[in-house]
């Protein structure tokens, strides 16, 4: 009996490149593995890089290949348009240059919209009709899936939820950019600025050691999820991140900040913190699949 063939899935961060490789309309994990990257001689390098864990990871039955990428894509043309921590990528044609080399299909999207996507079918979103993804990790980025479907908008930018604005003219960090956008507030990075003696993302929520900031931080992602309710009315709102992961002993504390912000008898969403390892790698093989098919 033929096996189904596979497909890999790729998370390309500001710092690791997460490849795995899935078998099957189900996804059957059948390897994976985190590769640091370097960034620092540019796109090029990271194009030679990717392009060998490709074909370490691909099998001769892999039929496709789907990208996440932490910056903005095109949806039309597929190209990149910003990966803000990978100098050089503006306008690469990514997809098309990958394509030549391997000789398989290729799609490409956001990371946080394919975490969420993973999420929606197969994690804290499975079976729910409007799930929001938010990740707090080096940036914050997100995710809208309705019906299954990544919601991307009108010019395929929907989902920016860490430009977002928070506190409007009023960051929490001296700062030349004074936009006060979520991202300035609750990323990881924004939260080392905010107390610089943390160690990791967990003292940053936990301990003594900034808990002068942690009252502002659960106020701050109340009010970041009463926007995105009164804006979309969720089932569900998945966090994932270092920084999101954090938030999960904390969530009655977020909960109670939320029924003081919210319009009284407005249904408020279930508030998860993702458990997926690979949920932007599965979203990436989701989308492959549908080119394999």
């Amino acid at each position: 009996m033929q096996k189904d063939p596979t497909v890999l899935g790729i998370d390309l961060g500001g710092t690791k490149i997460a490849i795995a490789r899935y078998r099957g309309k189900d996804l059957v994990l059948e390897e994976s593995q985190i590769f640091p990257l370097d960034t620092e001689n540019g796109f090029e390098s990271v194009k030679e890089q990717l392009i060998d864990v490709v074909e370490r990871y691909r099998k001769d039955d892999t039929n496709a290949i789907g990208i996440g990428v932490p910056g903005l894509v095109d949806k039309h043309s597929e190209k990149i348009l910003k990966l803000p921590n990978i100098p050089g990528a503006e306008h690469q044609d990514l997809v098309g240059w990958l394509e030549h080399e391997t000789g398989l299909p290729v799609t490409i999207a956001n990371d946080a919209e394919l975490f969420t996507l993973a999420e929606a079918l197969y994690g804290a979103g499975k079976g729910e009709s409007v799930v929001v993804g938010i990740t707090m990790g080096t940036g914050v980025g997100g995710g809208i899936v309705i019906d299954r479907k990544i919601f991307r908008g009108a010019n395929g930018f929907a989902g920016e939820i860490g430009h977002m604005l928070l506190q409007p003219g009023s960051p929490p960090f001296p700062t030349e950019d004074k936009r006060g956008e979520v991202e300035q507030f609750l990323s990881g990075t924004a939260m080392g600025k905010r107390c610089e003696a943390a160690k990791n993302p967990e003292e940053y929520l936990d301990g003594e050691v900034c808990d002068f900031m942690q009252p502002d931080v659960f106020r701050e992602v109340a009010w970041l999820i009463t926007n995105l309710t009164h804006v979309l009315d969720p089932s569900v709102i998945v966090f994932g991140g270092s920084a999101g992961r954090a938030l999960k002993p904390h969530l009655k504390k977020v909960e109670t900040e939320l029924k003081a912000w919210m319009l009284p008898g407005t249904p408020l969403p279930k508030i998860i913190v993702s458990e997926m390892a690979d949920a932007a790698m599965r979203g990436a093989a989701e989308c492959a699949m549908k080119l394999a098919r």
